[in-house]
């Protein structure tokens, strides 16, 4: 049975990807472009191009006629672009989606790449949001990693934000990192709590394989962490940032009251969203679509695409970005339910069961219970029932058909990959939905 088009898959958020950085550190494999330390997009006309391209795609980006909720620049390093180039594009989204009032408008910014004078000018053109790429607070760890800023440029990058009254902002820190020790990353969560922000993103450190890590180093071999110490990371960081007042609201992420991401909720609760930029990421009507990963291709194809677009305003045929909106997710699949699981179980929430149960059908939650017995068991996954209470599922009573499912904190989380690869390995097996 096909579901109609509504709310569900038509996007009210909309990611927009800047790739350049100073340098590429170590540990990252994201789609970037280098462009060393002294160039920025006010005295750099490959920046100002990027810009005009960006801003092109969105023009001919076919509007559901639904306004946007949630912008997240990231990167890349979007803290390189001028006021007036980020005003650019914030033009182009109110222009063709429209921006709802209030917004929740994110940037990545770096320490050591802005100042005042700019962060005043991102606040006036709506930015509320500001994620620091803060990674550790040791000079040392930040040079093993390749980064360009040291200690001394977070206090002075948190001392702008505050100048600026940016009130709501985030900071990222890695555990895991080579050479890094309980010790240093008890005292990084330390001192990230101690600047107080409102959001914090602790991040283990994962190696892949085209990085320069992935190069240097294998996974559970010195100078990295063991596997129990990494697991003893994650231990601490959940413990330290949880007692100072903020909430462990999804797997990697912890937030004081009323200050979740937003715009993040949307990837892990599955929702629809808007991508533009360089390898970017859209997932529109149910179809996923990622973008070309170099400048040159993603150029290419944005060209492509427009002259498809004015060919199209003859004859309505068109279908911007290959999304067809008769298919793919907007009928439930074995695709969406594995994706609905992996993204479901990130956060602390869990799985609401009756939404799973309308989308994928009764009889596909009752074999999800069934897998999952073994790890309740083993206090990895609960059930939480309408009244908030933790029940236990079992073969001898009926399934319940209300209430959450999910991973506790921390262990479900520290074993989030085995219940997810059993989980997906016996649903790819013997699923059979109702539709």
């Amino acid at each position: 049975m096909k579901r109609p088009i509504g709310n569900y898959y038509i996007p009210s958020s909309a990611y927009v990807h800047i790739p350049f950085c100073r340098r590429r550190c170590y540990y990252c494999d994201f789609p970037i472009s280098v462009v060393g330390d002294n160039k920025r997009g006010d005295n750099f006309s490959p920046i100002q191009e990027y810009v005009e391209v960006i801003c092109e795609e969105i023009n001919i980006t076919k509007s559901f006629d639904r306004p946007l909720e949630t912008i997240f620049f990231g990167g890349g390093t979007p803290s390189l672009l001028s006021v007036s180039q980020l005003n650019r594009i914030l033009d182009a989204l109110e222009q063709k989606f429209r921006i709802v009032a209030n917004a929740e408008i994110s940037i990545e910014m770096d320490p050591g790449t802005f100042d005042l004078e700019q962060v005043r000018g991102y606040k006036f053109l709506g930015i509320n949001r500001v994620s620091l790429g803060v990674q550790a607070f040791q000079d040392e760890l930040l040079n093993v990693c390749g980064r360009t800023h040291n200690v001394s440029d977070i206090y002075k990058a948190v001392d702008i934000l505050h100048q600026a009254g940016i009130v709501n902002f985030s900071i990222d820190l890695i555990s895991g990192l080579p050479h890094q020790t309980l010790e240093q990353w008890q005292t990084s969560l330390e001192a990230g709590i101690a600047i107080s922000p409102t959001h914090i993103s602790s991040y283990d450190l994962v190696v892949e394989a085209v990085t320069a890590f992935g190069r240097y180093y294998q996974p559970g071999n010195p100078p990295l962490p063991t596997d129990e110490t990494a697991a003893q990371m994650y231990r601490m960081a959940q413990q330290l940032i949880s007692i100072s007042g903020y909430e462990h609201y999804e797997i990697s992420n912890y937030a004081k009251p009323n200050y979740q991401c937003g715009h993040n909720r949307v990837y892990w609760e599955n929702l629809p969203y808007y991508g533009f930029g360089m390898g970017a990421a859209s997932y529109v009507a149910g179809e996923r679509f990622t973008r070309p990963p170099t400048r040159k291709e993603y150029y290419q194809w944005v060209q492509s695409v427009d002259r498809q677009y004015k060919l199209s305003l003859q004859d309505r045929s068109f279908k911007h970005q290959g999304i067809d909106t008769s298919n793919n997710c907007l009928e439930a699949n074995q695709e969406c339910l594995l994706e609905t699981l992996m993204l479901g179980f990130r956060l602390a929430d869990g799985i609401n069961l009756s939404t799973l149960s309308q989308r994928f059908g009764q009889q596909t939650v009752d074999q999800i219970l069934i897998y999952l017995q073994p790890y309740q068991k083993l206090g990895w996954v609960e059930l939480i029932n309408p009244k908030g209470i933790v029940t236990l599922f079992s073969n001898n009573q009926k399934f319940p058909v209300e209430g959450y499912l999910r991973l506790t904190d921390p262990e479900g989380f520290l074993f989030s990959n085995t219940v997810l690869s059993t989980l997906f390995s016996k649903l790819s097996n013997s699923i059979s939905m109702e539709y």
